[in-house]
């Protein structure tokens, strides 16, 4: 019987076919705590005893140290108008061993954790981002990561050195015209050929493009795809995707142009190459690893996907977070500061709410890597949830901050977060591919407990296997249906928590979640099969209810790890109750767009208005707003620990730092002011708002002559913070220069890369 029904399984294609390129991705990295939702029963107890890591005493004292240095020698908004990074700056960067972070000591490295190397690429990239490429990029996919750890012991020993110290700047050559969020597909060929004298060379063929540090890159790690006809190398006629390393004065290379990123126009640029002929010891690993290259970047994206790019998007995060509490309370409207009205609220509460939340999210995830682990679907759904997230959240600090955030100029504080978002939601895996494609669409087949192990049996035709795992899915069905009634019918009020007290409630309805998750799950695979693979709204909900479960759970391991700190519940509660409402979304949406036979209607009718009723959220609540935006709009510890990891601002004239020394100085008159206020109340002085009646309360003798002082220094500085940047005609005005190409005359390396 199960042989006839694993024939029938095969001639219907009902499960999806596994091509090679994506067994290789399925098969790179590690399950994480993706794998407990998928289960329907997570296991809270173990994962609330998953590391969560802090920085060691050397890694701190490089944070606090050269990297704090390192941003002091940056004005952010100089570098952003320039475009270019001062060579002393550049000096220093390599001196102080920022590009050589990942690499290992031996190399002449500093050998940093995952969580160390990930709060430095935070503070310097949050900074500028120009600056920060210089350390982000040697230090993420690309030359020092793939060398480090499939190089030959011959090019570790000769590249290494030299990348940690800073004398090769790296980049890494993926993508091109037609391979973006595809790498898979591209077009860069390399071919096998014997030189005149007999010896084996490769010929390049390539146009590249979106390559950040190109333009001042020294060494290329190449991606292409090899042919070797003869086989000259061993690795059969066609070895597939190749990763071999480039030096900039190669012949028949192009390189050095700029595109202009949107933003803060980082050094990013295309090159390309024409009959470029290599080595084929220049191959990442040596000859052997012909044919490697797209293994080895799955194995390093696995876990590096939530490293560089989490590390920057949370950083913009905490920045706004850090300048938009305080211009809430300092900016007033109608007589009161606007973070006190109940709209702009709102958006300060969430500002502050997702950045505790995303930041527990990083540092939970940076320490399971450096425990072992390579989660590939928990690091891509923290890309692009973090990215998302950074987006909106700067969004809703241009929303609070208003003119202040639309005027450009050295005293905006917010328009750095807000013009660079899309750059990190573009890279590394679009959003919108990453979504409705990777998350789920890898999940569902890795994470799944019988799955990958039910395919694999199907192809292999082993007919033991295949009855041993298809008898396990059915059953794991049936418990997660039966749990999913029962939990949802008593509201999962007799769930087991790892933990008693507020927070448990989270653990229970989370519980709950998963098994319906993990029922909706495994009814999408039985009847869509391998049309879910097509289906990429609805892998993109399911997407979003496994992304929001990671990210609460992250909340609540963080808020166990910090003490469960008696200030911080409000903002769990707040990120919980988000998490859950939009996991309930998710859920609304699978059950309304499931398209198949009667258990389709099922689910859209009688199943919807029961989910629709018996909500696991309606969201956070109105009584959380004040203390949760309260968290950011004072400057008490709690502000420091949420907007912590940052560069540290000082006070000035212009920016961050004085919009700092203005809400310092406003802090420090509260009392005087609302002195002010009493007396204004008792109709002993004239009405107006507390700074504009100093000289009245001086006067009365409310308030004496230093006082006095001190509150007017505060309202000059508070008056400061409210004007915007104005420029001369002759400094806002410029020459016209060159027009750019238009799109009927590409540039050479875009038509270079449609001949390849």
């Amino acid at each position: 019987m199960f042989h006839r029904l694993m024939k029938l399984m095969q001639q219907r294609k009902m499960l999806p076919r596994i091509s090679d390129t994506e067994r290789l991705a399925l098969e790179a990295g590690t399950v994480w705590i993706d794998g407990e939702f998928f289960s329907g029963r997570p296991n809270f107890t173990r994962m609330l005893s998953e590391p969560y890591a802090q920085p060691s005493a050397e890694e701190r004292a490089f944070l606090d140290g050269p990297t704090e240095e390192l941003c002091r020698m940056v004005d952010p908004y100089e570098l952003a108008q320039t475009h270019r990074v001062p060579d002393e700056v550049l000096d220093f960067i390599k001196q102080q061993g920022f590009m050589g972070l990942l690499i290992p000591r031996k190399h002449g490295g500093r050998g940093f954790s995952t969580v160390a190397l990930s709060a430095v690429m935070s503070k310097v990239n949050g900074h500028s981002s120009p600056m920060g490429t210089f350390v982000v990029i040697p230090n993420s996919l690309g030359a020092g990561e793939l060398l480090a750890h499939y190089g030959t012991e011959a090019q570790q020993a000769a590249y290494l050195p030299k990348l940690a110290s800073g004398e090769y700047v790296p980049c890494f050559g993926l993508t091109e015209l037609t391979a973006g969020s595809d790498a898979a597909s591209i077009k860069a060929e390399g071919v096998v050929f014997a030189d005149d004298d007999g010896s084996t060379k490769i010929r390049l063929n390539f146009a590249k493009r979106y390559i950040t540090l190109a333009p001042v890159a020294d060494l290329i790690s190449l991606a292409f795809d090899l042919h070797d006809p003869e086989d000259l190398l061993g690795q059969g006629r066609h070895p597939g995707i190749t990763v071999a390393m480039l030096h900039r004065d190669i012949p028949g290379l192009t390189i050095g142009d700029h595109h202009q990123p949107i933003g803060d126009g980082f050094y990013n640029g295309p090159f390309s190459g024409t009959d470029v002929v290599i080595e084929p010891d220049a191959i990442i690993g040596g000859p052997e690893f012909a044919g490697q290259g797209w293994r080895m970047l799955m194995e390093q994206l696995a876990g590096g996907r939530a490293v560089s790019l989490p590390a920057g998007a949370i950083a913009n995060m905490k920045q706004v977070a850090a300048m938009t509490g305080p211009y809430s309370m300092l900016r007033t409207q109608f007589g009161i500061p606007i973070g006190l009205m109940e709209g702009v609220q709102s958006k300060v509460a969430e500002i502050a709410a997702m950045t505790y939340l995303f930041e527990a999210a990083r540092v939970y995830a940076c320490s399971a890597i450096d425990n072992g682990e390579k989660p590939p679907v928990v690091s891509a759904l923290l890309k692009s949830s973090s990215t998302e997230y950074a987006q909106k959240l700067a969004i809703h600090g241009m929303d609070v901050l208003a003119g202040a955030g639309v005027m450009q100029g050295p005293n905006n504080v917010a328009a750095g977060a807000y013009t660079g978002a899309p750059v990190s939601i573009t890279v590394e895996g679009a959003n919108i591919m990453t979504r409705t494609l990777i998350v789920f669409g890898q999940g569902a087949t890795r994470c799944h407990p019988h799955a990958l192990a039910l395919v694999n049996a199907v192809e292999a035709d082993d007919v033991d296997a295949f009855r041993t795992q298809l008898l396990g899915w059915l059953k794991h069905t049936a418990h997660n249906w039966l749990r999913t009634k029962v939990l949802g019918l008593t509201r999962a009020l007799f769930a087991q928590s790892p933990v008693s007290g507020p927070t448990a409630t989270y653990y229970r309805r989370l519980s709950w979640a998963s098994a319906r998750f993990a029922l909706l799950a495994d009814l999408a695979m039985y009847l869509l099969g391998s049309k879910l693979k097509a289906k990429g709204n609805l892998s993109g909900r399911f997407a979003d209810a496994l992304t929001w479960q990671v990210l609460a759970t992250a909340t609540l391991r963080r808020y166990e790890a910090e003490g469960r700190r008696q200030e911080d519940l409000p903002l769990v509660r707040y990120g919980c109750e988000y998490a859950l409402a939009r996991i309930q979304e998710a859920f609304e949406g699978i059950h309304a767009n499931f398209d198949a036979p009667v258990v389709g209607w099922w689910l859209r009718h009688p199943a919807a208005l029961f989910l629709r009723m018996n909500r696991l959220s309606e969201g956070p609540s109105d009584r959380l707003l004040p203390a949760v935006a309260g968290s950011i709009q004072s400057l008490n510890d709690q502000y420091r620990r949420l907007t912590a990891g940052i560069a540290r601002i000082e006070e000035g004239p212009t920016g961050a730092g004085r919009l700092l020394r203005a809400f310092r100085l406003h802090e420090e008159t509260a009392a005087l002011r609302k002195r002010i206020g009493k007396a204004r109340k008792s109709h002993d002085l004239p009405g107006g708002s507390e700074y504009e009646i100093v000289d009245a309360a001086l006067a009365a003798g409310v308030v004496n002559q230093a006082e006095a002082d001190q509150l007017r220094e505060a309202h000059t500085a508070v008056l400061a913070v409210w004007e915007v940047d104005v420029f001369k005609p002759e400094d806002y005005f410029r020459e016209s220069s060159a027009a750019a190409p238009s799109a009927d005359e590409p540039a050479p390396s875009a038509t270079a890369a449609g001949q390849h």
